[in-house]
């Protein structure tokens, strides 16, 4: 990476910053994850080397600038493992993974004050942080630029750790029911609502958008944001990763409906040429053909 990065190295390598690689970082991730729910070890190997070599590239720049080297990020990382794991390397007792949660929050906190007092890593305060109180909050470091799905789940799981959480799921079904039967009623004021039986938007997955006044959307949106959170909640309580089961839905409907596309093609339409019933009856054929004999 020094060698790409120097004189005579690579003309790309050497014009990159720390903002240019920074869509390649998330782009690499991404793909890590879809070789892992592919299950493809070789292209995991590959993947893997790709996402390392994100992290030696800023790595080799801030090195250039005089901040940090690799070595750094890997002492940093190695102290960090040790500290946050004294049931391991200690003698702290933690015989379930709820009570290694417990202290690897407690221990960040600890470190974060630390960190404060001395006078390291202080972040601008905030119109509306003038005392600090986010900096003190338990879900200080929970990073509003990753996937909301993802930000959910950590928020909600950084709460439960403190003890505000639903005693049992039952509690989050009803929270369901109550933020469904809220849209529902945010919805009796939409205008020109379709006649019953018909979505607000036209074909098979409501492609169109209701023309609807901007106080009014923002209420929906409002309320469909709150039903993404309990079903988040929902995932958190099956320790299911939210991001994940998204992802595997996405895909399975991208197959179904491309299998659609395929029958259709073959009899020379396409999916906007055959009838609601049509599409519905293939779709349901699609979803047999993945059932196993």
């Amino acid at each position: 990476m020094a060698r790409l990065r120097g004189p005579g190295g690579c003309p790309w390598d050497r014009e990159q910053t720390f903002d240019t690689i920074k869509p390649y970082t998330l782009e690499e991730t991404y793909e890590v994850l879809e070789a892992i729910d592919n299950r493809d070890w070789p292209e995991l190997t590959g993947e893997l080397g790709d996402l390392l070599l994100q992290v030696l590239f800023y790595s080799q720049m801030a090195n250039e600038e005089g901040h940090f080297s690799v070595d750094d990020v890997l002492d940093r990382l190695s102290n960090k493992l040790v500290d946050r794991h004294p049931h391991v390397f200690g003698d702290v007792k933690a015989d379930t993974p709820v009570e290694v949660l417990r202290n690897w929050e407690a221990l960040k906190a600890e470190e974060k004050k630390k960190r404060l007092a001395a006078g390291a890593g202080e972040k601008p305060k905030q119109a509306d942080d003038a005392d600090g109180v986010a900096d003190q909050s338990v879900l200080a470091g929970v990073s509003s630029k990753m996937p909301a799905l993802m930000e959910a789940y950590k928020l909600s799981s950084r709460a439960a750790h403190v003890g505000f959480d639903w005693p049992e799921m039952e509690g989050l079904f009803a929270k369901l029911e109550e933020e469904t039967a809220e849209l529902r009623e945010e919805l009796k004021a939409v205008p020109m609502l379709p006649l019953k039986g018909r979505s607000l938007g036209t074909g098979i997955a409501g492609s169109g958008k209701p023309r609807v006044p901007p106080e009014l959307r923002e209420r929906l949106e409002d309320e469909v944001g709150d039903m993404f959170f309990v079903l988040v909640n929902i995932a958190r309580f099956l320790a299911l990763d939210p991001e994940s089961a998204l992802r595997k839905t996405n895909r399975k409907f991208k197959r179904r409906f491309q299998w659609m596309e395929e029958r259709l093609r073959a009899s020379g339409r396409a999916p906007q040429q055959a009838s609601m019933d049509e599409l519905e009856a293939l779709w349901q054929e699609a979803k047999r053909q993945e059932k196993p004999a």
